[in-house]
């Protein structure tokens, strides 16, 4: 893996997630901080750090449990929110993406098993 201060550990997260190899919660866990704290932020292009930028602050709400959700409706993210938002920022940055394939894997496999 990338080391958190190289800007393409966030393509690889994502990349990690969507094949399966890592779920949400081990994204998240991992995004937040190499995107918020470790990454020179002048190394992203406007369009990154925009799409980057909407990715951590649904990723920074993020949570697993269900009681957060059930007592705290529509506060924290869920799983398909961050699907669906990794899904998003790799269509608006494809351009930027090296070109590795999902490997034929959907939205719906992002959880590792």
């Amino acid at each position: 893996m990338y080391e958190k201060t190289d800007k393409r550990r966030l393509y690889q997260l994502m990349e990690m997630c969507l094949s399966g190899e890592i779920n949400e919660s081990t994204f998240c866990d991992n995004f937040v901080p190499s995107y918020d704290v470790d990454l020179n932020h002048a190394t992203l292009t406007e369009d990154e750090n925009r799409a980057f930028s909407e990715l951590s602050r649904i990723t920074g709400r993020f949570s697993e449990f269900k009681r957060d959700h059930e007592e705290y409706p529509g506060v924290f993210s869920t799983e398909k929110d961050i699907r669906f938002k990794i899904l998003e920022t790799k269509e608006k940055l494809q351009k930027y993406f090296d070109g590795r394939k999902n490997d034929g894997k959907t939205e719906e496999n992002c959880d590792a098993d």
